[in-house]
């Protein structure tokens, strides 16, 4: 750093247990900078798909499209909307959206609209509600499965640990499903 004049290095080791670990600036209050993985993960019906992991910051919004890709893979169409949160309403990514008529939430580009009418504000609120979805789940995650407390030495451990999180979160969905389901049936026999 001296003799280069500069104040970084890329990829420095900052845990002797886990050199594989990097630091990701966030900017959010109280933590500006967390360590561990960055994922990008999709969900529906409620279950929750890891679709990119990676140890070093990457923009999600380049993982809209697989995404949604993914998606028509699964069902055989694409999702009438997608509720996503502001990185991901990229001009390519709404363009994209656009050519597939794929409603994509949240403001449009630009200034806003002086009069917004009452259906459009209730949709708004509506994808909002919807977006948070995901959002518990990441909570859920860290507070029942214990995402935030990954311990693994190596990075194939730690990858394992996560993707397993996400296939028991998964499974525990699953689980209540066939209970409400057998438990319907108990009780209409």
């Amino acid at each position: 750093m001296y003799e280069n004049e500069s104040n970084r290095i890329d990829d420095r080791i900052v845990s002797i247990t886990q050199p594989h670990i990097r630091p990701i600036v966030r900017g959010k209050a109280g933590k500006p900078v967390e360590f561990g993985a960055k994922v990008s993960v999709s969900c529906f019906d409620n279950y929750v798909f890891l679709d990119h992991l990676s140890w070093d910051n990457f923009n999600e919004s380049g993982d809209l499209q697989t995404q949604v890709e993914a998606y028509k893979n699964y069902t055989g169409y694409y999702p009438a909307s997608v509720h996503v949160d502001k990185i991901y309403r990229t001009r390519a990514n709404r363009a994209w959206c656009k050519e597939r008529g794929i409603r994509i939430s949240g403001s449009p580009k630009g200034r806003k609209p002086k009069n917004i009418s009452k259906q459009a504000k209730k949709q708004a609120v509506d994808d909002e509600r919807f977006r948070n979805l995901i959002e518990g789940k990441f909570g859920q995650a860290k507070r029942r499965y214990s995402l935030n407390c990954i311990m693994s030495k190596l990075p194939s451990t730690s990858e394992t640990s996560i993707a397993i999180i996400f296939l028991v979160m998964n499974l525990s969905r699953l689980l209540r499903q066939v209970n409400c389901l057998f438990l319907s049936f108990f009780l209409n026999t």
